[in-house]
């Protein structure tokens, strides 16, 4: 009877000790499954590699467009930078996306501000680009402006309010400010950076430019 007392005593504390190795702790969240979701090592495009011997190469390195991949588990290294694509809209002197400018608190003006001096627009001031300018603007700015820019569309004889692109303070509003308010709205105009694209906007600037010399 006591050699089986021994035995059960043993066998229980074997149990205990190995069910105690399983739990969870502070410092060991236990059996991991699957630790690679939990470990992953993701690609960082917008860093540059500090070791490359710590990893290796996935396309050729001379065309400075190829991969650096890094096999350590918690990727000290990162990845390479990768030559932007032609045609990436250029950052500001301010490190901010001009399409990105936040919208202003009511009352404030201060991103509009930013905008009207910094923002330039990217597409060339030729013909076509004001002839495709002028048709989005029938589209989007008619109603309200008027064909041309006076505030006096049909909308805008009703909706009180609506600014004139051809004189007062706005014939002399900037391109920046411009394709600001587009994107956000003003006043009681509404926003419309859900409703036109970014290349769109800029046309439509290249436009109302010509309304607005045309109101001088």
């Amino acid at each position: 009877m006591l050699n089986r007392l021994h035995i059960n005593i043993l066998g229980c504390a074997a149990l205990l000790a190995g069910l105690s190795a399983c739990s969870a702790g502070e410092d060991n969240p236990g059996l991991e499954f699957a630790p690679q979701m939990y470990h992953s090592v993701p690609y960082e495009p917008l860093s540059q590699v500090t070791d490359e011997s710590q990893g290796k190469w996935l396309s050729t390195k001379a065309d400075d467009r190829g991969e650096f991949f890094n096999s350590n588990p918690y990727n000290p290294n990162r990845m390479n930078m990768r030559l932007p694509a032609e045609g990436t809209v250029a950052r500001n002197g301010q490190g901010i996306l001009p399409f990105r400018l936040p919208k202003d608190t009511i009352g404030g003006d201060y991103y509009l501000q930013q905008a009207a001096t910094t923002l330039k627009n990217p597409l060339p001031e030729t013909q076509q680009i004001v002839d495709n300018g002028k048709i989005l603007y029938t589209n989007f700015c008619y109603p309200c402006h008027g064909a041309e820019g006076r505030g006096d569309g049909p909308v805008g004889l009703v909706y009180k309010g609506v600014a004139n692109l051809a004189g007062g303070q706005v014939a002399q509003a900037s391109e920046g400010h411009l394709f600001y308010v587009i994107t956000h709205g003003r006043g009681r105009m509404w926003p419309h950076d859900k409703q036109i694209s970014v290349e769109d906007r800029w046309k439509i600037v290249r436009y109302v430019q010509t309304l607005q010399q045309q109101g001088q």
